[in-house]
C-alpha cells in the first residue's frame, strides 16, 4: 500500500501523537495541528490525501472546519468526537464527513477506517494497479514491489517513494523539489541533496551500471526522469547528466 499524506487536527497532544504513531506505522506521512484555524490553513497549503479531524477544537471547531473543507475540496474527512448520540453522528455526516469514530476508540480501528477511506477515494490503491515495465525493470506500486529481470529488489520507503513518483509519468522530468513534495509529503527536513543521495542508492540497486543509468536518468538543469517503457536504449543514452549522482 502506497504512502498517503494525512493531516491530523487534534488539540490533545497525547491523542494526536498516538494517532500519528499508528498512521506512520502504516507508512503514511502525518502532519499534526492543534486547532481548527491551523487545520484549514494547512489543508489549503498542503492538500493532504485525508484529514483526521477532532470535533472539539479551539479557534474553529471541527464541524465548521469540515463544512468549509467540503465546500472547497473532496478530501476524505474522518471525524473524531466524544459525542455519541445519533444526532451528533448525523450532524457530522451532514456537514460533509466521510466517516465518524467516537472516543474512546481503538487506534487499530482508526487505522483501518483510514485505509478504507483512502481506497474509496482512490488516493491509495491496494493491489489493483497495473505493473509498470521499463525494460527489465518492473514496478508494482500496489504490492510495494520492484523487480529487475524477475529478481525482487529490496528498497527503502523513500527509495520506493522516489521511484513511484517518477513511474507515475514515465519520460517526464521532475525537479528535486517536486520529488520532495510528492514522495516525502510533510517531511520538512528533506533537502534537495538528500534526494540525490537516495537516487544514488536506488541506482546501485536497480541499475546494471549506476554510473550510466538506464532507468532513473538525470535531466540536465531539471532533475530526474524514469525512462519511458518503449525506450530500449543502452545505459546513459537519451538523458544528459548535470553532474548530480
Amino acid at each position: 500500500m502506497s504512502s498517503a499524506r494525512i493531516l491530523v487536527a487534534e488539540d490533545d497532544p497525547k491523542q494526536a501523537n498516538l494517532v500519528r504513531v499508528y498512521l506512520e506505522r502504516e507508512g503514511h506521512s502525518v502532519l499534526l495541528v492543534s486547532d481548527g484555524r491551523a487545520a484549514l490553513d494547512q489543508c489549503r497549503a498542503r492538500r493532504p490525501d485525508l484529514v483526521v479531524l477532532d470535533v472539539m477544537m479551539p479557534a474553529v471547531n471541527g464541524l465548521d472546519v469540515c463544512r468549509i473543507l467540503r465546500s472547497e475540496s473532496d478530501v476524505p474527512i474522518l471525524l473524531l468526537t466524544a459525542r455519541t448520540t445519533e444526532d451528533d453522528v448525523l450532524l457530522g455526516l451532514d456537514v460533509g464527513a466521510d466517516d465518524y469514530i467516537t472516543k474512546p476508540y481503538s487506534p487499530r480501528e482508526l487505522a483501518a477506517r483510514v485505509r478504507a477511506l483512502l481506497r474509496r477515494a482512490g488516493a491509495v490503491t491496494a493491489g489493483e494497479q497495473e505493473v509498470l515495465r521499463v525494460g527489465d525493470l518492473e514496478i508494482d506500486a500496489g504490492r510495494f514491489e520492484v523487480r529487475v529481470a524477475g529478481r525482487p529488489i529490496a528498497l527503502t520507503a523513500k527509495e520506493f517513494g522516489i521511484l513511484e513518483v517518477l513511474a507515475g509519468h514515465p519520460g517526464r522530468a521532475f525537479t528535486r523539489a517536486q520529488i520532495i513534495d510528492r514522495a516525502f509529503g510533510f517531511d520538512h527536513y528533506v533537502l534537495e541533496r538528500t534526494v540525490d543521495a537516495h537516487v544514488m542508492n536506488l541506482r546501485r540497486k536497480i541499475e546494471v551500471d549506476a554510473a550510466a543509468p538506464r532507468y532513473v536518468q538525470t535531466v540536465f538543469g531539471r532533475g530526474y526522469r524514469l525512462a519511458e517503457p518503449a525506450e530500449g536504449a543502452p545505459a546513459g543514452e537519451g538523458a544528459a547528466g548535470d553532474g548530480a549522482p
